[in-house]
């Protein structure tokens, strides 16, 4: 049952390439059916319902955060002005990078990408749009949840919000440092090869920097404080929702105009992760069932593991289907269960704990206290938020969720299938007459020789060990 997952997966990456245009009328008949055999499977053979409303809650939750942000960015227009020299545009992309965080880095992307091209529009190439979608559409985006969507996917299953931030803070600012020091040294020399009175002739006036749509900024305040509401069930969503409904009636029908604003981008990703959502539950299921049977790894093996296949994969069911391999690997069931039996019992009997087991349940209780405090207080704790309690609590296992997080963030900036973002980026820069690097030319053009050595020092500096 994990080969529909696998043939989705391997259709999604290879058929824009081979068949465009089959794979534009037919995308939505390759998902939904692939997923219908799944879903098929776990209502009628194995009756596995609670499974079933798990994965659709999660992927609800997904979707709105990504569609809601997406609709709030496109109410936003940015007009640039001046001269694109180096220091600028390094500048625009470490601000890219900062509101990869608050927009996310698909809607980050969106807001970016076309002020982006406009203010280099007499020397823009490959290099821009590339570290473009290396900087704001993936490794930017590290350090909340709202910034990627497998940082979400992770908040969702109990990693708490501020944890990211507070962890990440070190990789994000290496890795972002790295890559923008390297855009400075390329975009300086084709900088200079543009004559003087080319550049003062061609570049924008110096009255055309300014922002549109700024009230959108109070829906974008709506969604974050959503963000961090989990009772009751799908308020969240419909705060979200809401949100995204007030920018776009709000928002003037030309500042959608200027940024060529339609759902045909959020249509496709959320028909698509439906059949993800749906054929990825036995592979996570097998993951967190069977992986015990590989040993211990060290965190650089889930580094790299989940990094690779996030750049030939889609970034997100691999962050779950990793974090599901780390739950079954070092999450004892037994400690679960006593947990679960002092949740209910308000923690009486956690001082009377003894055994060997005695420290890693009270290590995971406090985590429970300190990361969802509201919910323990309820009583209503659920089996994954204890699950990472324990990964969180023993900080011996902390490393791996870092691990995991950095490599499927950072790696699915390595080819236009890693993660969502990257397509929609190349598609824009296509529509806009910009030379772009084909499959292949992204990854051996600029992902080994600009990302390679990046992501070589992430693991030197913080995975080596």
């Amino acid at each position: 049952m994990v080969l529909p997952f696998v043939a989705l997966l391997g259709t999604i990456a290879l058929a824009p390439l081979l068949c465009p245009d089959w794979w534009s009328r037919h995308y939505p008949k390759v998902a939904l059916s692939l997923g219908a055999t799944t879903l098929a499977y776990y209502l009628f053979v194995l009756r596995a319902y609670e499974r079933v409303l798990l994965g659709g809650g999660e992927y609800v939750s997904f979707i709105v955060l990504i569609g809601s942000l997406y609709v709030v960015s496109g109410g936003i227009h940015l007009h640039v002005r001046g001269e694109a020299t180096p220091r600028a545009n390094t500048l625009f992309l470490l601000l890219g990078a900062l509101l990869a965080n608050v927009f996310g880095t698909t809607g980050a992307s969106m807001l970016l990408i076309r002020p982006w091209i406009r203010m280099n529009k007499y020397r823009i190439t490959a290099h821009h749009i590339v570290f473009f979608i290396f900087i704001v559409s993936n490794v930017g985006g590290c350090l909340t949840p709202i910034g990627d969507p497998p940082l979400f996917l992770g908040y969702l299953k109990g990693i708490p919000f501020w944890w990211v931030a507070e962890h990440c803070w070190p990789i994000w600012a290496v890795g972002v440092g790295f890559l923008l020091a390297l855009f400075y040294a390329l975009d300086a020399r084709n900088y200079r090869r543009a004559p003087r009175a080319v550049r003062e002739r061609l570049a924008e006036p110096p009255d055309q920097w300014r922002c549109e749509g700024l009230g959108n900024l109070a829906y974008l305040l709506v969604i974050l404080v959503a963000v961090f509401i989990s009772r009751p069930l799908f308020l969240r969503e419909a705060l979200m929702l809401g949100a995204a409904a007030g920018s776009w009636l709000t928002t003037r029908p030309r500042i959608h105009a200027a940024n060529h604003f339609d759902f045909r981008p959020i249509q496709e990703v959320a028909i698509l992760f439906i059949g993800i959502f749906a054929t990825m539950m036995p592979a996570l299921d097998w993951l967190q069932h069977n992986a015990s049977r590989i040993g211990a790894p060290a965190p650089a093996v889930f580094y790299w593991s989940s990094g690779i296949l996030s750049s030939l994969l889609d970034n997100a069911p691999t962050y779950l289907s990793f974090l599901s391999a780390a739950f079954g690997l070092f999450v004892d069931p037994e400690i679960i269960d006593k947990v679960q039996q002092l949740v209910q019992q308000s923690g009486a009997g956690l001082a009377a704990l003894t055994g060997p087991q005695a420290e890693a349940i009270g290590n995971t209780y406090a985590a429970l206290q300190k990361y969802h405090a509201a919910h323990l207080a309820a009583g209503q704790v659920r089996a994954e938020e204890i699950e990472v309690a324990f990964l969180l609590g023993n900080t011996a296992y902390n490393n791996y969720l870092l691990a995991i997080s950095i490599g499927a963030v950072f790696f699915g900036a390595n080819t236009y299938i890693g993660n969502g973002p990257n397509f929609m980026v190349k598609i824009i820069a296509d529509q806009q007459k910009v030379k772009t690097p084909g499959f292949l030319g992204f990854i051996f053009k600029y992902t080994l020789p600009c990302m390679g050595p990046m992501l070589l020092l992430i693991w030197l500096l913080f995975f080596r060990g």
